[in-house]
């Protein structure tokens, strides 16, 4: 049975290549999956047991199944349609709607040719429902475990939808929404609110499994007596931001788990909030069992433009200088890929998606800068392939004027940016899928599309790169130097996690 988490990154994506499904082991004596079976996920070519297929967040799968000779002969084999269709939050009018359901939904294994609706749980609000995206669920000994938006962690029996407990875990008058996908470790559920342009202050909390007890918590805009809270300047206005909504990668071996964190607030009128601002638009790198900061790099420290950093994954394996090291991958907003050594904070190499354009801090007659607010790398990361050497990214390449307000006004319920963002008109905007080589962070290939290029990517032994396009295109990829072997239109923008 495979589990679709709400606002499914592909809308329309088709059986035929649910590699990308998250799925339910069969019925066994214990249910699954065990945390044996989530820390060896990556080996797993059968079961797409987290978010990004694996706690390292690579995207490799080893089946060689669709090859490149028998790419082309790929046909439909059923579909699912997961909600209605309704305009993107919170992002340009020219961009493409997106379907959003609302409910947690169980489906039939791929491999049964159906995708037959298994079970749906819905969920009625108890606070205040705040942003309606939400990016998915994670899975433990038969339990699925998602956030709502209204500050809430529910728990579901994987095989029936039955709710098993529910938890009032963030303070929805506040503004804090969930929308990541959490990850399970151990017995601990780790999750973050969003919500940087309420603006709420954010934090990261782990969660007992069992009943959603509160563990641990670290504060990502550090509070009052708190190391970082001096990198904020005194004000008498709403600051904050350093929200997360993206997926978290995990080392199980070392039990530290690597965070993105989000822009601060207001996000264009920042004399308000002078300092570097600890610790928005950054890695954080936290204990996995205490919430303790073992280190973290500020990628934009101040941020200007709401370049947040959106994906810390993956964790893999390559040599630098004749080295072999472990290294993390870190994009961001701000449209750079970088590789930094997994354990300490020491950069190996930093690549730049699309020509910078920074004209310092935003001005009431407006300044001209790329990226634009939608980056850069938006809503999903590299994948990885061990086989090639290779991280496969993709990017938005689209610019856009920003403009500081007259004066600084927060309305409770309104986003609180402090100004505003023109972009360019959607046409003169392209997307990226770009091939770098993990060790040396030269350019490989690239693929070019007519638009920002936001859905996920996965990477299979047969040196297959599988991604899709905001026209609404499912591609297959050589892996090795970037030719399209497969086309298919979905019906529905291929917009990522939006």
């Amino acid at each position: 049975m495979a589990i679709t988490g709400i606002d499914r990154a592909w809308s329309g994506l088709l059986a035929t290549v649910l590699l990308v499904a998250l799925t339910i082991p069969p019925a066994q004596a214990q249910p699954g999956p065990t945390q044996a079976e989530l820390n060896a996920a990556a080996a797993n070519a059968t079961d797409w047991l987290h978010t990004n297929h694996d706690y390292g967040g690579q995207r490799f799968v080893d089946v060689t199944g669709i090859s490149r000779q028998n790419a082309k002969t790929l046909q439909p084999v059923c579909r699912y349609e997961v909600g209605d269709p309704v305009p993107v939050p919170h992002q340009p009018d020219r961009l493409p709607r997106r379907r959003v359901p609302h409910d947690a939904i169980g489906h039939d294994r791929p491999r049964r040719r159906t995708c037959a609706l298994r079970w749906r749980h819905h969920w009625d609000y108890k606070a205040r429902p705040n942003w309606p995206q939400n990016r998915g669920v994670a899975l433990k000994a038969g339990t699925v475990v998602r956030g709502t938006r209204d500050g809430f962690l529910l728990a579901l029996d994987a095989d029936t939808g039955r709710l098993l407990w529910e938890r009032a875990v963030g303070d929805a008058s506040k503004g804090e929404t969930f929308t990541m996908p959490p990850v399970i470790f151990e017995d601990l559920v780790i999750i973050g609110p969003a919500g940087n342009e309420v603006p709420i202050k954010g934090w990261v909390g782990a969660f007992t499994l069992k009943d959603g007890d509160p563990v641990w918590r670290f504060n990502t805009v550090p509070r009052s007596g708190e190391p970082g809270a001096e990198t904020w300047s005194p004000t008498d206005v709403p600051t904050g931001g350093g929200a997360v909504w993206t997926p978290f990668s995990l080392d199980p071996a070392e039990g530290l788990v690597f965070v993105a964190t989000g822009n601060p607030a207001p996000d264009f009128y920042t004399d308000v909030r002078r300092g570097a601002n600890l610790y928005t638009s950054s890695l954080v790198v936290l204990d996995t069992r205490t919430g303790k900061r073992v280190w973290h790099h500020q990628a934009t420290p101040h941020d200007l433009h709401d370049w947040d950093l959106t994906q810390v994954s993956p964790l893999f394996r390559a040599d630098v200088d004749g080295k072999p090291r472990r290294l993390v991958s870190v994009v961001g907003k701000e449209g750079c890929s970088a590789s930094w050594t997994a354990t300490v904070a020491r950069r190996s190499w930093r690549f730049r998606h699309a020509p910078a354009q920074r004209r310092g801090s935003v001005t009431e007659e407006g300044v001209y800068a790329c990226p634009g607010v939608l980056g850069g790398v938006q809503w999903n990361g590299p994948a990885f392939s061990p086989r090639t050497n290779m991280l496969y990214v993709p990017s938005v390449d689209w610019c856009g004027t920003f403009k500081k307000a007259e004066e600084l006004v927060h309305m409770p319920g309104q986003n609180y940016m402090g100004g505003t963002w023109l972009p360019d008109p959607m046409a003169q905007s392209r997307g990226w899928l770009t091939a770098i080589d993990a060790s040396t962070g030269a350019i490989r290939w690239r693929y070019e599309s007519p638009r920002p290029m936001l859905a996920a990517v996965t990477v299979t032994s047969a040196d297959l790169v599988f991604t899709g396009e905001l026209g609404g295109d499912f591609l297959v990829l050589d892996a090795k130097d970037g030719t399209v072997l497969f086309r298919h239109n979905t019906g529905g923008a291929m917009n990522a996690g939006s």
